[in-house]
């Protein structure tokens, strides 16, 4: 569990740092506020600010508001998801569910996000639908592997949804008005 947070931590001050540095880059004023704010304005603001740097913007497809939409599912899946887990051999079965907009969250994040963890070397990884949201089952595809076992185990659902670094080039993508395979959000 401490692993989980220390790896939220450091990656809530990285993305401070880089955005702090991208804010001191277009204000130099010192003793001027860094921080976005909020997360999510925080997120879009680097997605604009790329799109606008990019003179091969299609600003026809640019869809700002998916992106918004979508980053507010994330909010509700990694803030109002409940997860049970139970080790099985090998890894771990998480049940992820939530009502109303959570659920929808949830069914329409994890399941996509189950495919990308399946792409990975390590690691196998299904999702199906229960009552109320998702079953989410991850493997060692070498499950005598004590030290991966354990690593998929301590990542837990919060730590394994953030496995694949894909999430900002999917961003990007949705905010351009492009999916990348495998995603329907």
């Amino acid at each position: 569990m401490w692993r989980a947070v220390m790896a939220i931590v450091l990656g809530v001050a990285l993305a401070g740092a880089v955005l702090a540095h991208v804010v001191f880059a277009q204000n130099p004023v010192g003793g001027a506020p860094t921080m976005p704010g909020q997360d999510t304005f925080g997120a879009i603001a680097e997605i604009v600010r790329i799109l606008e740097a990019d003179p091969a913007t299609d600003w026809t497809k640019v869809d700002v508001e998916r992106l918004r939409q979508h980053l507010i599912a994330m909010n509700e899946v990694m803030l109002r998801a409940a997860v049970s887990r139970t080790p099985v051999s090998g890894g771990l079965v998480m049940e992820i569910t939530g009502t109303g907009r959570t659920e929808q969250a949830i069914r329409a994040m994890v399941v996509p996000h189950a495919f990308e963890l399946d792409r990975m070397p390590e690691w196998s990884a299904k999702a199906d639908p229960i009552a109320g949201g998702v079953r989410l089952t991850v493997i060692a595809k070498k499950p005598d592997e004590a030290k991966l076992v354990a690593r998929i185990r301590g990542l837990d659902f919060a730590g394994l949804i953030t496995e694949g670094a894909h999430h900002q080039p999917h961003h990007l993508a949705m905010a351009r008005g492009i999916a990348l395979s495998g995603h329907t959000h």
